[in-house]
């Protein structure tokens, strides 16, 4: 492995595959659709976006290093527990659905690589292979594998060179937003925010940094409380990186459906593998193929941070045992949640849910997890109590309200449009 990509390993983790978890298959629908509706109409959201991601990433991020906890555990520290236990259904509905979307959308994508096998062992094979990653391997060595999944992304980089030919278009759309006001126009903003901003992000990268330092053989809370100048700067350099991966190759989904379904008037597009069948006739077998390996790669990296960000939750809401540092004998309730979900989720592609639909409740269950938890995130990043000296800077206060604001300005349009 060349140099540059052993440093790279080993000095990001959390903040790189969080980012990078955040373009899953149903993301990538998402993203899609809004390429193929708008053409390069709405690529200045990923530049928007950025800084609001970023910024509300290395708070909770900060939250965990320096407490030594999860997001969750915090909080329970925080808040009455009937508001904890709310938060925390949401974040378990809202991540299984996700989970049975994204299982779904690497099954099909699989079948566009081998049509010969069914769907259904596509489906349970990922599930099963998944389960036992997750389960059974070493944290280290688990967040190896996940970066090397991480890096499949880089298909959509790709597919995005092979399909533009209009640059100059694709530059201008970048930097210059373009308002349309309809009722979908917003919908698709919405939605792309919700997809941005979620709250098991939140969850996920917060006990990430518990485990890095668990992984360091810090395995009490008061070992892990405090950091230093160093560590601090090293958490905000990996979540920069990660958050600035994460909106890079969202540009670029948006870029290459603005490339070929926008400039062919192909507008209705409903799932990621739809979208890599589409991309064949329009852009060749080779571009197709690429987005479908992106699908597959993304959906393994994903589905195992949202059942494990779905666990964390609940483990902590209720101070069961948790961490993917511990073995399962050591952690069965952990365990059973991230199994649970992961077989529910699965099963939501077999009894009749569409799973479009799940995802649709999934991101408005978000969308009003998202607001709240802002605000008890910024409460806690703001006491010298809970964090110390690594409170809250004017940037950091800036980019919440800024988020938070973006983010119930969000969850009205829902209901509103």
């Amino acid at each position: 492995m060349p140099k540059f990509f052993k440093k790279f390993f080993k000095k990001f983790v959390p903040g790189f595959i969080t980012g990078a978890s955040d373009d899953d298959p149903s993301g990538i629908a998402t993203y899609t659709q809004v390429g193929a509706q708008f053409g390069f109409g709405q690529l200045w959201l990923a530049l928007f976006s950025f800084p609001l991601m970023a910024g509300i990433q290395e708070t909770v991020a900060r939250i965990g290093m320096v407490t030594g906890r999860g997001l969750t555990a915090t909080v329970r520290r925080t808040l009455p527990k009937w508001v904890l236990y709310i938060f925390t259904f949401f974040i378990l509905i809202a991540n299984t659905a996700n989970i049975g979307a994204d299982l779904g959308a690497m099954a099909d994508a699989s079948r566009l690589l081998v049509p010969q096998v069914p769907f259904a062992i596509f489906a349970i094979g990922f599930t099963v292979l998944i389960l036992v990653l997750e389960i059974f391997l070493t944290y280290k060595t688990y967040a190896k594998i996940l970066k090397w999944f991480a890096l499949t992304l880089f298909s959509y980089l790709i597919t995005v060179i092979i399909v533009t030919t209009n640059w100059k278009a694709l530059l201008l759309g970048a930097v210059v937003p373009h308002i349309a006001f309809d009722k979908n126009f917003f919908l698709m903003i919405t939605a792309v925010l919700g997809t941005t901003i979620s709250p098991y992000l939140f969850i996920w990268q917060s006990n990430e940094e518990v485990e890095e330092e668990v992984a360091e053989g810090k395995l009490t809370v008061r070992q892990r409380k405090g950091a230093s100048n160093a560590e601090i700067r090293g958490m905000r350099q990996d979540t920069i990186v990660g958050m600035g991966f994460s909106q890079a190759i969202m540009f670029c989904i948006i870029a290459t459906a603005a490339g070929t379904f926008f400039r062919h008037g192909l507008i209705d597009i409903q799932s990621s593998a739809q979208a890599a069948q589409a991309l064949a006739p329009l852009a060749g077998r080779f571009a197709s193929l690429i987005f479908s390996i992106g699908i597959i790669g993304t959906g393994l990296l994903a589905v195992p941070v949202l059942s494990a960000s779905a666990s964390y939750a609940l483990s902590e809401a209720f101070g069961w045992k948790d961490g993917l540092y511990k073995k399962f004998k050591q952690a069965h309730g952990f365990y059973g949640v991230i199994t649970i979900a992961t077989l529910i989720g699965l099963l939501i592609n077999f009894v009749g849910i569409n799973p479009i639909k799940a995802l649709i409740y999934a991101a408005v269950l978000n969308g009003l997890a998202t607001p709240p938890l802002i605000l008890i995130i910024m409460k806690i990043a703001n006491d010298k109590k809970i964090i110390g000296r690594w409170i809250n800077g004017k940037l950091s206060n800036t980019l919440g309200i800024v988020t938070l604001i973006v983010t119930i300005t969000s969850a009205i349009l829902v209901f509103v449009l």
